[in-house]
Formats: structure tokens, sequence, C-alpha cells
């Protein structure tokens, strides 16, 4: 008796130390001034590759400064992803709460709600798990990355780790793979249709023809247009077909008054704008993030 005692006082101070650990480690203040090689999240997919037998198989990655990345994109990834990120420190709560009750309902812990620091803390530094234990230090973690970088070095970050398709991490391979531009020559179109695949980089593709992307995509450009952000001429608007498809799965990181904004009821073009087509409160927040935050345009 005395040693299951012993051993379930042994576990718990391993546990605790375990998780408390990331209060000082890793060293994330380097961030602000080194960038990482190689995430942790980069070493998942090679393992991935390794046990498949996918040995020559290599990561493509090439950094680039977010001042040579398009506006459009920094602007489609934030309307997709975390459109409270110039206004939250690191966790959006009402979001955090949604996911919570949706996770209730499906009696399943998938969590979501996440926050463009929390999926760059996870990609950084901890394994794609999505138990208790990996959230909560990512909490920790997530914590000292918005007390010791800066908002523009955690959106540089996350642009240049994030997974953009199946070894293709970065943007700046992401716009060459797909597009054959620089980072910086991305058209708003095309940076609305890389933002939407980023929930699952490696079922959807920016170039295909998934109505999942058509539409989640088509609703962050018009988000962007109704910001002022894009301003399209009379050939673009007319020349742009009807899409009737259904958004109820493509909606989750954008806050449903700016899709009610963007797509009103009374629209002709059907799907998305059909009144009651979209379900309420699927977005991440309900704050409209900066036009023209420090650290953002022109960089």
């Amino acid at each position: 008796m005395k040693f299951i005692k012993a051993l379930g006082i042994t576990l718990l101070v391993l546990f605790v130390v375990d998780i408390a650990r990331y209060l000082v480690y890793p060293d994330v203040g380097k961030l602000a001034t080194e960038n990482p090689a190689k995430t942790a999240f980069m070493e998942y997919r090679e393992a991935q590759w390794k046990k498949e037998g996918l040995i020559d198989k290599k990561i493509q990655q090439k950094w680039v400064s977010l001042r040579n990345v398009s506006p459009y994109l920094i602007k489609a990834v934030l309307i997709g992803e975390d459109d409270k990120f110039w206004q939250h420190e690191g966790f959006d709560y009402q979001a955090i709460e949604r996911a919570i009750e949706k996770n209730l309902i499906a009696k399943k812990f998938k969590m979501g709600g996440s926050t463009i620091s929390q999926q760059l803390a996870k990609n950084l530094y901890l394994s794609s798990s999505k138990n208790p234990i990996r959230k909560v230090k990512e909490a920790i973690l997530t914590w000292r990355i918005e007390k010791q970088l800066s908002k523009r070095r955690i959106l540089e970050l996350y642009v240049n780790v994030a997974e953009w398709g199946d070894g293709i991490f970065g943007i700046d391979q992401a716009a060459r793979h797909y597009y054959g531009v620089s980072p910086a020559g991305l058209s708003a179109q095309q940076a609305a249709k890389l933002a939407s695949i980023l929930p699952n980089p490696i079922k959807f593709s920016p170039t295909g023809s998934s109505p999942y992307v058509r539409t989640r995509s088509r609703i962050i450009y018009a988000i962007m247009q109704r910001r002022g952000i894009i301003v399209p001429d009379y050939q673009e608007v007319m020349s742009l077909p009807p899409d009737t498809t259904a958004v109820d799965s493509v909606v989750i990181g954008i806050p449903g008054f700016l899709i009610d904004q963007a797509l009103p009821a009374d629209s002709s073009a059907g799907g998305a704008g059909d009144n009651g087509a979209l379900p309420e409160g699927k977005g991440k927040g309900d704050g409209v993030a900066p036009e023209k935050p420090s650290g953002n345009s022109g960089q």
C-alpha cells in the first residue's frame, strides 16, 4: 500500500514538473531575433514520412520577412484564422467557450478556437495530439510568446512555419508552389484561397476544385472587399459566376457578423448569400482587426 502511494506521489510530481518546465523552457525570447530552423510539427511530419518509407521526402521551406509578404495574404490569414489577433493577448475566450460547448455536444475532445499565437506555440514546440495536457502546455507557451514577442513578430513566425501543403511549410514555398510567384506577388484572390486551406492543408489545395476551398475563400475575399482592403473593378464583379455551394462547414474561424456584412441576405447570388444559409456563432471572435495596424501595413 505504501509503495502504491509513493508511486502515485512520484507520478504526480513528475506530471507537475513536466508541465511547469514550460514556464521557463524553451527560450521563447530568442525568437525575437532568431528564426527557428525546424519546428516540432516539421519533425512530426518527417517521422511520419520515415514510418511510411518515404525516406527521400524533404521539408520545403524558405524564410521570408513579413515586409516581403503580400498585405492581402496577411489580411486573409487574420480574417480566416484569428480576427481578434490585434486585440487579444493570446486567447480568444469566446471562441474557446464555443469550442468547449461543441466538444460537450459531440462528446469528444477536439477543442478548437485556437488563436494564431496558440497555433504558433503548438507548431513550434508541441505534438499534434489534442489531449488536455498538451493544451495546458500550449496555454503556458502562448502566454510566454505574447509577453516576449511583438504581434508583428508572432505573425511573421506564423506565416513562415505554418503548413500549407504536403511537405510545404512557410508562405514563400506555398506562393511559389501553387502560383509561381513570390509571397509579395500574391493577389487578393490567391491570398484568400491560401488562407482558406490552413485548417487542413493536406486535404485541401488552393488550386483545386473543392467546394470547401471555393466557398471559404469567397467569404474571406468578400470580407476583404467589405473592409475596403480590395476594390474590384466592374469587369471582375460581372465575370464572377454565382456560387450556390452550402457553407455550413466552412466558416469556422470567421466571425458570423462579418459573414453577414460580406454576404447580405438579399444577395441574388444564392448559396452563402441566402437568408439563413449560414449558422450563427461560428466565428472565432466578434471584433474587427485594425485596418492598418502598426507593424503590419507596409511591412
